[in-house]
């Protein structure tokens, strides 16, 4: 059994600079089968934002997805994780913050990211949690 966030976060994560549309971050999200997107500014993380950011931030405000930059729909009040650290130090920040992903970052640079799914998926394979997260997406 995986002890580290290393060994089931999801590495080499999505990024996207701040000035980036909502628009594209939602296609990229699309094309590439993701809830989550990194927002970098150069190689420091800024933010994160999910899918639900983008419909509660941005189109359920009316505002133009071409000329909204992820900036103002992203959070950046982030609770972030190193890939060494525990994994039951990454459960005790999901449930203390009550997030379901949480970036890893190494040196203030961003790796991977590790999900409530990731979580399932290696504590309890067998649950309806962890057979959702391993399922092919429905498209």
């Amino acid at each position: 059994m995986a002890q580290h966030v290393r060994d089931i976060m999801t590495g080499d994560p999505a990024t996207v600079e701040p000035q980036t549309s909502v628009a594209q971050v939602a296609r990229i999200m699309r094309d590439e089968d993701l809830g989550v997107v990194l927002v970098t500014d150069g190689d420091d993380l800024r933010g994160l934002v999910t899918d639900r950011d983008l419909v509660i931030r941005s189109v359920s405000e009316g505002r133009d997805p071409e000329r909204t930059t992820v900036a103002g729909a992203c959070s950046d009040d982030l609770v972030t994780i190193g890939p060494d650290e525990d994994l039951v130090h990454a459960v005790e920040l999901m449930r203390e913050h009550s997030v379901r992903r949480i970036p890893v970052v190494d040196r203030g640079h961003p790796v991977g990211i590790v999900s409530l799914g990731d979580m399932a998926m290696e504590r309890d394979p067998e649950s309806a949690l962890g057979d959702i997260s391993a399922a092919r997406p429905n498209t």
